[in-house]
């Protein structure tokens, strides 16, 4: 079998080498598709230099907004896997980000709490993820941008329903 060949025509200097099929560009599936892959290359290349990564602005949200929580509570909040948060845990209490202890009902878990530094960091990142959504979506209005995360919303939520 040969080799996939990942160049889209997007991503040719001035996309006369290849055109995308009509069929290919009417297909809701893979316009996120392609969508997303350069939504994710954007916005782990832009907190990288802010010296973080996605799993920390999932963690650090989660606690500003519901409260200190278990590191089961932090996973299904965040989508994070469970074997991951530990990691992701760790990386943050280094730098102070968040504080653990021990949980007064059940000494075996731990209660992760953002601390003052981390709630700094966390503005830092929405201002970063500000700018890097008006890059993503440069083409939009702000009308349009409301529009489309909505339609987004509605969508991811019915399909989490659904599955």
């Amino acid at each position: 079998m040969g080799a996939v060949i990942r160049t889209e025509a997007a991503d040719m200097p001035d996309g006369s080498a290849l055109k995308t099929p009509d069929r290919l560009r009417r297909r809701a599936s893979r316009l996120l598709s392609q969508l997303t892959m350069r939504s994710d290359r954007l916005i782990t290349e832009g907190l990288a230099r802010a010296d973080a990564h996605k799993w920390h602005y999932a963690v650090l949200a989660s606690l500003q907004e519901y409260g200190p929580g278990s590191q089961a509570e932090l996973s299904k909040r965040s989508g994070i896997y469970r074997s991951d948060m530990v990691s992701v845990l760790n990386e943050l209490a280094e730098r102070d980000l968040v504080e653990r202890a021990p949980d007064p009902d059940d000494r075996r878990r731990n209660i992760i709490t953002i601390s003052a530094q981390g709630r700094r960091h966390l503005r830092l990142l929405d201002k970063v993820l500000d700018d890097l959504h008006d890059e993503l979506l440069a083409p939009l209005s702000p009308a349009e941008r409301d529009q489309f995360v909505q339609l987004l919303t509605r969508l991811l939520d019915h399909h989490t329903r659904s599955s």
